[in-house]
């Protein structure tokens, strides 16, 4: 894949960025190297690989899955914010 200038367009569109004149041909150089990177891992032989080959043979971790809060972090948060009541965002309704 070659990354040019109509790509970097698309990409800028697709992830809201705006990359500055002076730094895209900088950042067209980077982007290429990534993906002649990856690129070279398509070349390696998978052949006869289980799909669920891990490096590790322990197993993975569990945990309960109980909920949390922490209303201090919800408070820091929700005081930035231009209004809120109760805990929660208070946005413009946008659909009748």
């Amino acid at each position: 894949m070659q990354i040019d200038e109509t790509l970097l367009q698309r990409l800028e569109k697709l992830s809201y960025l705006q990359i500055p004149h002076e730094h895209r041909s900088e950042m067209i150089a980077q982007l290429s190297e990534i993906v002649s990177f990856v690129d070279n891992l398509s070349e390696l032989s998978t052949e006869g690989v289980n799909a669920t080959f891990s490096m590790s043979d322990a197993p993975t971790r569990l945990r309960d899955d109980e909920g949390y809060v922490e209303r201090s972090i919800n408070d820091e948060i929700l005081s930035h914010a231009p209004h809120a009541q109760e805990h929660f965002f208070i946005v413009p309704k946008i659909i009748e």
